[in-house]
């Protein structure tokens, strides 16, 4: 059994909230996951991916899944302002005891997992994207003659898949970052985040599919500079992120949990 709570607002300006899955045996132990949805930042919602709150709070983890600010209506860092945003909310809310920094982790599905780097970055939790993409200003540069659109076979009459997920990567990119001026979709690269405090950390990608394998090995290099572990799950085929989630549950939860032990011994 599940016990679930719906729209938890945590910002009441922004009338953003979250929802909560509850382990049948919660107790003060309980580890806490948080759980960030993709869709580009252009789409999704905390309700659609209710499955995998049900599944990580059978897995033993209290988990929250916050909605939070979407484009073109919002630019950057307005989604990455919102995540830091519940973070705080989370530490200072009932659901937290003084010292639960310690239990907290977090997975992120698409530019879920792009957030959950910053967040990361600042707060050290344990955490596992799931085909999180990672680099924005050189992608652009190099993919000029790409047209962008959400739906490029029906605005443009393209077939080939690898060139509709490209032109959904610059769509959703500048529809977010709100420009296509280098320094902008810099700030947005994963590499321009404060990383002082990453913990362990875990990423997975499909071996062709919307994030390009490339752009995770080249932060990896990036973060291996800067002594920084990564484990790296590469995944057969072209699934995204959610594609993928039921498949890969297990791993990621078991590194979270493990990880969690390890820093407790």
């Amino acid at each position: 059994m599940v016990v679930i709570k719906n729209n938890i607002i945590y910002d009441e300006n922004k009338e953003l909230g979250a929802d909560i899955y509850y382990p049948n045996d919660t107790t003060s132990e309980t580890k806490i996951l948080i759980f960030w949805h993709g869709g580009g930042w252009l789409h999704g919602d905390k309700k659609d991916v209710k499955k995998v709150g049900v599944d990580f709070a059978n897995a033993g983890f209290m988990t929250f899944i916050p909605n939070y600010s979407l484009a073109p209506a919002n630019h950057f860092p307005a989604a990455h302002d919102d995540a830091l945003h519940f973070v705080e909310w989370l530490l200072n809310s009932d659901y937290t005891d003084h010292d639960d920094i310690k239990n907290i982790v977090q997975i992120g599905a698409s530019v879920g997992g792009t957030m959950a780097l910053y967040v990361a970055g600042k707060y050290g939790f344990p955490t596992v994207t799931w085909s999180g993409p990672v680099e924005y200003a050189n992608w652009i540069k190099q993919h000029q003659d790409v047209k962008a659109s959400p739906q490029a076979k029906q605005d443009f009459g393209i077939t080939d898949p690898a060139q509709i997920r490209a032109s959904f990567y610059k769509y959703f990119t500048l529809a977010y970052a709100g420009s296509d001026k280098a320094d902008v979709l810099q700030k947005l690269d994963a590499q321009s985040y404060d990383f002082s405090k990453l913990g362990k950390l875990m990423m997975l990608n499909s071996t062709d599919e919307l994030t390009p394998l490339s752009t995770t090995l080249d932060f990896i290099k990036f973060l291996a500079k800067e002594n920084h572990g990564v484990q790296l799950l590469v995944i057969p085929g072209h699934g995204h992120a959610m594609d993928y989630s039921q498949d890969y549950i297990d791993e990621s939860l078991d590194f979270l949990y493990q990880t969690i032990k390890r820093q407790k011994q």
